[in-house]
């Protein structure tokens, strides 16, 4: 007989409902978010006929956790359904809209009872792609983090402090650079700024880090501090200053957090066996590797097909077609995380694959847009990473690109 079960998870505590294959309920029961808790509902399932060799698989709407990690162990099949799917489901059993958790975690059992195989199964990543993934996503969400609290300094500075802006508008980092917030943390307002000598100015960008053109930036920039501007109040510019300073403490951390999860971040994947396949590849460095890694995994049953990663990420087309109505566009449901490291990685291709510059070009050429070309060559490049990574081979660009002509690279903004 085969046995399902179904976890309706919540923050405190979890509904359980055990179901054999005719959809009748064998147990249920509420445990806690506690070891007590996970060995209540291990030993449950043993109950039920849960063995090494037939374990239960399990429906629950997280893929993270202590309990989905305890779950894992072993052979166990644990499906991560999407809370919106499963909402629709419950549609099935009732059109009163009623919902309890214990109704949830019945309805998560019946999805894998019936549609099973519509449904993917966690991979089965290795610790060290899991362990790749956690910091690759940490690093990523810091770097956005870092951009959130940098627009808010950019805002604040603008209602009282714009000459700040000019002076780092078109350098490589702008307002996150590390002499830039050393120079705002000691003059955070206009008058500061002004009262700013040129010499203390230079010392701080060598604090920085600044190797090279110091002389002419710290003049540029002591110039635009003591230009004539419209200012606040006083009172008001103070308190502003003040404002600015917390922010930059802000800034800085996350500064900070960005540098150590990225050497992290690198040297975990680099100790990985996809690595060096990974990185053969034009335009893939160990940021982008890591996050390629991370969200592709390492389980090479997961993707049986290249065409199942490129949907994955979001790289290959989707068709509605109805009656007479037929559209092709891009997909809006796909791994944004993935998404975004092909874009990066697609745009780095340009400036370091004569075959890949050519192939993004012609697309230019035939009406594409910039980020419609990217996407298509990041979907060429995605299936040749998941041969390689299949055949345990490097990437070759005269193999990848074989019909492209020799010109020169040139590099694109």
């Amino acid at each position: 007989m085969d046995v399902f079960c179904g976890i309706d998870w919540a923050e405190g505590h979890h509904d359980v409902a055990i179901i054999d294959n005719t959809g009748k309920l064998l147990a249920k029961c509420r445990i806690d978010d506690d070891l007590d808790g996970y060995q209540l509902l291990l030993d449950l399932m043993a109950a039920h006929g849960d063995s090494a060799e037939t374990p239960i698989p399990v429906a629950i709407e997280t893929s993270r956790g202590l309990l989905v990690a305890t779950l894992r162990t072993g052979d166990r099949q644990i499906f991560a359904i999407n809370p919106m799917a499963a909402s629709r489901y419950r549609d099935r059993h009732g059109v009163s809209r009623k919902k309890s958790d214990p109704g949830d975690a019945l309805v998560l059992a019946n999805i894998i009872r019936t549609d099973m195989p519509m449904h993917r199964p966690l991979p089965d990543d290795s610790d060290l792609a899991q362990a790749v993934a956690v910091l690759a996503r940490a690093h990523q969400d810091a770097v956005w983090n870092r951009q959130q609290v940098a627009n808010q300094l950019r805002s604040l500075l603008r209602e009282y402090f714009p000459a700040a802006l000019d002076a780092w508008r078109h350098k490589a980092g702008g307002l996150a650079r590390a002499d830039a917030r050393k120079i705002l943390a000691a003059a955070p307002t206009p008058t500061a700024a002004a009262e700013l000598p040129l010499w203390k100015i230079k010392v701080m960008m060598h604090g920085a880090g600044r190797k090279r053109g110091i002389d002419e930036d710290a003049e540029r920039i002591q110039s635009l501090f003591r230009q004539s501007a419209a200012r606040q109040l006083p009172a008001v510019e103070e308190a502003m200053g003040i404002q600015a300073k917390a922010l930059l403490v802000q800034l800085n951390a996350v500064c900070k957090a960005v540098d150590e999860l990225a050497k992290a971040a690198e040297r975990t994947f680099r100790s990985h066996p996809d690595a060096p396949v990974m990185l053969s590849f034009p335009g893939i460095g160990p940021g982008v590797g890591a996050r390629l890694l991370a969200e592709i995994g390492d389980d090479r049953k997961r993707f049986a097909t290249a065409g199942g990663l490129k949907a994955y990420a979001g790289a290959a087309p989707i068709t509605r077609a109805s009656g007479k109505r037929k559209y092709v566009g891009r997909r809006f449901v796909k791994n944004n995380r993935l998404n975004h490291a092909g874009y990066l990685w697609a745009f780095a291709t340009l400036t370091h694959s004569k075959g890949a510059n050519a192939h993004y070009r012609r697309r230019r050429e035939t009406g594409d847009w910039h980020a419609q070309a990217l996407r298509h060559l990041f979907n060429r490049m995605l299936g040749q990473l998941h041969h390689c990574l299949l055949a345990r081979v490097p990437f070759d660009e005269a193999i990848a690109f074989p019909s492209e002509p020799q010109t020169t690279v040139t590099a694109t903004a």
